[in-house]
């Protein structure tokens, strides 16, 4: 079901965007490369660090240009945001050095880090003003919603293509849908599906600001914008329903409760003495750390660290715990439920720590936390948790908790897993 909905989303995203010839005329080609000097135009900035900073003391000047509320705005078209972005992979090889890895396939990471990049640039060009060389708004990655692949291997020899348009408006967020391509025998076949959810804040990134508001030129246009509302509903019924908040459902209760007796030694008829049972993995022997020292290269057009650069980070992380836990290569099969719940400064201490949370057959739920350490405070600050789906060649050691919040973290990697693969909600239906 969940593959149908991907493939009627896409479709009707593509029907919509590809009927007209005078659309195609019109639309906004760039190399990944001109994507990132467009968004340094777009902002002001400038890749010389002391210019950059002083850049950013100057964009306080932009704050008069915002709108104080959104009907002030012109009113924007589907059309208007989108855009095809070319990484030439396979004509010019050049560029293939940054993306291989070991395999001789593309790094996953580096393409997450692309996605970032090409969100942001879809919704400058939602709310691009003609009267304004720069814009007064920045706009920064709030959530990545899911990522669905439809490939196991990238191939580091052939073309890539996105494509991508705002699919849905808010006051002060919008939501992008974005595609990816590869070019075998002159024809471009999918890769991935993403929906990102950016947010618009103020010239100084302290305060939300208002966004052009979306109109819908037909039913295909208004279907994909109502889809935008589900996903957005559905986000609040999940965060609603988080295991932070509420306790486990009845049945999620009996799994655990099933889990630990499973563990338990029959002959000593005690809750305490604990054993493993076969072919299985302690939880808390499934973990791998790491550190990253934020330097001033790894950061965004608003001298803070990029996201795109935490999140292939955290993906390399988990990816090399999968493959630890697993004992063979795995395959990414969906990102999904990336929160930036605080930004990363330059100079920061970043701390990242990968948890195994579930398995099934050849499946890995991994959880990726990562945190900044102020060292005048002594204070560790969460910035953002990651959820990643892997398949491994062969199947795998069950993982299974010991402690309660370890059985927390197995009950939501259960949840991140239905939705992403089987398509299940908590509450055992279908998503919208």
């Amino acid at each position: 079901m969940r593959l149908h909905l991907l493939n009627r989303v896409t479709l009707l995203v593509h029907r919509m965007l590809h009927t007209s010839s005078s659309l195609q005329r019109g639309v906004q080609s760039y190399t990944m490369n001109e994507v990132r000097n467009k968004l340094r135009e777009i902002v002001g900035v400038s890749t010389n660090w002391s210019d950059h900073q002083q850049a950013m003391k100057d964009r306080t000047t932009l704050s008069s240009l915002l709108a104080n509320q959104q009907e002030d705005l012109p009113s924007r078209r589907i059309k208007d945001s989108y855009v095809e972005i070319l990484l030439p992979l396979g004509s010019q090889p050049i560029l293939r050095e940054k993306y291989l890895n070991v395999h001789n396939s593309v790094r996953f990471g580096r393409i997450l880090e692309d996605l970032d990049s090409i969100g942001v640039l879809i919704c400058y060009s939602h709310t691009k003003s003609d009267s304004h060389r720069r814009s007064p708004l920045s706009i920064v990655t709030a959530l990545v919603d899911k990522i669905d692949m439809r490939r196991n291997i990238i191939h580091p020899d052939c073309d890539i293509k996105f494509t991508g348009n705002v699919s849905w408006v808010g006051k002060t967020s919008m939501e992008v849908k974005m595609h990816m391509f590869q070019n075998h025998n002159d024809i471009y076949s999918p890769v991935l599906d993403a929906t990102f959810v950016m947010v618009a804040r103020d010239s100084e990134n302290k305060r939300a600001a208002f966004v052009n508001p979306l109109i819908v030129e037909s039913p295909e246009e208004e279907e994909v914008f109502k889809q935008g509302e589900i996903n957005k509903k559905r986000r609040i019924e999940i965060s609603t329903a988080s295991l932070l908040k509420v306790a486990p459902t009845a049945d999620e209760r009996k799994i655990i409760h099933s889990m630990f007796l499973n563990t338990l030694d029959s002959k000593t008829v005690s809750f305490r003495s604990r054993f493993l049972p076969a072919n299985s993995v302690w939880m808390e022997d499934a973990k791998l750390k790491g550190l990253e020292i934020c330097h001033p290269q790894e950061r965004n057009i608003f001298n803070r660290i990029f996201g795109g650069f935490l999140m292939r980070k955290a993906y390399e992380l988990g990816w090399a715990n999968a493959c630890t836990y697993g004992g063979s290569r795995p395959y990414v099969v969906a990102v999904d439920d990336i929160m930036f719940q605080k930004p990363v400064e330059i100079g920061s201490l970043l701390f990242l720590s990968s948890q195994v949370c579930y398995t099934e057959g050849n499946y890995i739920q991994i959880r990726v936390h990562s945190e900044v350490y102020d060292a005048s405070s002594s204070h560790h600050s969460t910035t953002n948790i990651f959820h990643f789906t892997f398949f491994s060649e062969k199947e795998v050691p069950q993982i299974v908790p010991k402690t309660y919040g370890e059985s927390m973290l197995y009950l939501d990697g259960k949840r991140h897993f239905d939705l992403t693969v089987k398509g299940v909600s908590t509450n055992g239906s279908p998503p919208a």
